[in-house]
């Protein structure tokens, strides 16, 4: 006799502060590349939407570590053999590859991150002697400034970009095949399995998070402080 397919049910995947960081997020870098380009008296608007961006990152990486159970790096940040598991199709049902971030999907998140950071601490640095002067310059000798104000206006930018279209790309394939990823970020909610575990997403984890943000608003503030 077979078994029965396990019911599938709405599941908390992803919690309001998840939520709240990937879309502000992504009007953040889209502020970025616009106020970037446009230059001139933008690029004040530029530093400061750096600096929140560098704040929600901050909070992304504490929130990786204490936040709802899919937004724990620990819960998609996959070993090796897990990663080719998944791309041979072998992965076990206890390893929840389809819940939150999948395996491959998880190494564009961290990849997307990390450039992220890279480019918000690169332009904190940077002086292009024109229109822009990063808050923190003041901390690093000429040479790095320089160095940092290269990679953030070229090869930086042009990765950050490729990133991003990368991202959308996969977020389309999905479509086609079937898996909405958008809305899930919008709701919180997708339909998985009974047994799913769920993410905690009460008041005391909004709270926390809360918190955290602030905290690091905090530090936003006195890093904006520092370029007079």
């Amino acid at each position: 006799m077979s078994t029965p397919p396990t019911p599938l049910v709405p599941t908390r995947v992803w919690d309001l502060p998840t939520r709240l960081f990937h879309w502000l997020l992504v009007v953040g870098v889209v502020g970025l590349v616009i106020t970037g380009n446009v230059g001139g008296n933008a690029m004040v608007w530029h530093a400061r939407l750096g600096v929140g961006v560098g704040c929600l990152l901050v909070f992304r990486l504490l929130w990786g570590v204490v936040g709802g159970r899919w937004s724990r790096f620990a819960s998609f940040v996959r070993s090796p053999a897990a990663l080719l598991r998944y791309l041979r199709g072998a992965s076990t049902p206890d390893e929840h590859v389809h819940v939150g971030h999948n395996p491959l999907g998880a190494l564009s998140v961290l990849a997307l991150l990390t450039v992220l950071l890279v480019q918000v601490a690169t332009g904190l640095v940077s002086d292009d002697e024109i229109a822009f002067t990063g808050p923190l310059v003041a901390f690093v000798s000429g040479a790095t400034s320089s160095l940092a104000t290269s990679w953030h206006k070229g090869w930086g930018k042009l990765i950050l970009i490729g990133l991003v279209v990368l991202h959308v790309a996969a977020i389309a394939w999905y479509k086609r095949k079937g898996q909405n990823l958008v809305t899930p970020m919008i709701t919180g909610d997708a339909t998985h399995p009974a047994d799913t575990p769920a993410s905690a997403d009460g008041l005391a984890q909004r709270g926390l998070a809360l918190a955290l943000f602030l905290a690091c608003a905090a530090g936003g503030a006195w890093v904006l402080a520092q370029g007079g």
